[in-house]
């Protein structure tokens, strides 16, 4: 009985970091996709979206910074981080795109 629960617990783990990865990159993903999406319809200047894009680079190269110093992973404090900074990059792009500077 303890071996299947310290493999069940182990799959859970695994399965967690997994998860966590998957939720960053996508989100990365959708805030690209919306960026695209912005020079695609003209709602985004090319100096917008560059700004843009550079933000997302760095919030990803801290992700990566904070995987590499927590062995792959991140902790409940780093994801918050992160999130918080998608947030705020997710506001910069709402406002980017909705201004009245077209192309």
């Amino acid at each position: 009985m303890t071996i299947r629960y310290a493999a069940a617990l182990t799959a859970a783990l695994v399965l967690s970091g997994a998860v966590d990865a998957q939720s960053v990159n996508q989100r990365q993903g959708r805030q690209q996709q919306r960026i695209n999406q912005g020079v695609a319809t003209g709602h985004l200047t090319a100096r917008e979206a560059v700004r843009d894009e550079r933000q997302q680079g760095r919030i990803d190269a801290t992700e990566a910074r904070m995987r590499a110093n927590n062995g792959g992973h991140l902790n409940g404090n780093q994801r918050a981080k992160l999130e918080n900074r998608q947030n705020r990059a997710s506001a910069r792009i709402y406002n980017s795109k909705h201004n009245s500077r077209h192309y």
